[in-house]
């Protein structure tokens, strides 16, 4: 983004209009549902499982970048695509959506952190406690 705002406002608009026109494809769509579901699954899976409130917290944090993106990026996106003046298109979008993926990727990141320490503690979960030595030290 920061090599796109050196652009005019007709080559900003035009190049966000393409990428959010070629980033409607499968596989895009299978890791950006996918990614939530499985954490629900896993959430599912963990309950009652000392490990399962990092599960949860990363089901929470996938859902709400998830919001992020369904109430105010898809909006701005669609309402880029819509208008025909590129100025004042791109001074409604630029700041908000710049902005809102900011949050958006810091709650997938918290996401990720909070899914891989659960991951560590299941693993330590499945192991149990270290096994004394036959000597008992």
């Amino acid at each position: 983004m920061p090599g796109l705002a050196r652009s005019d406002d007709r080559v900003f608009v035009e190049v966000m209009r393409n990428i959010n026109d070629v980033i409607q494809n499968p596989v895009f769509f299978l890791s950006f549902l996918g990614a939530p579901a499985l954490s629900a699954v896993s959430a599912w899976q963990a309950r009652g499982r000392p490990y399962r409130r990092w599960v949860w917290a990363g089901l929470a944090a996938y859902a709400l970048a998830f919001l992020v993106t369904v109430a105010i990026d898809i909006p701005l996106n669609d309402d880029l695509a819509r208008t025909a003046d590129v100025g004042p298109a791109r001074e409604r979008f630029e700041d908000a959506w710049v902005g809102w993926n900011v949050v958006r990727a810091v709650f997938s990141t918290v996401a990720v952190g909070c899914l891989g320490r659960g991951l560590v503690l299941y693993g330590a979960y499945q192991h149990g406690p270290a096994e004394s030595s036959p000597s008992g030290v």
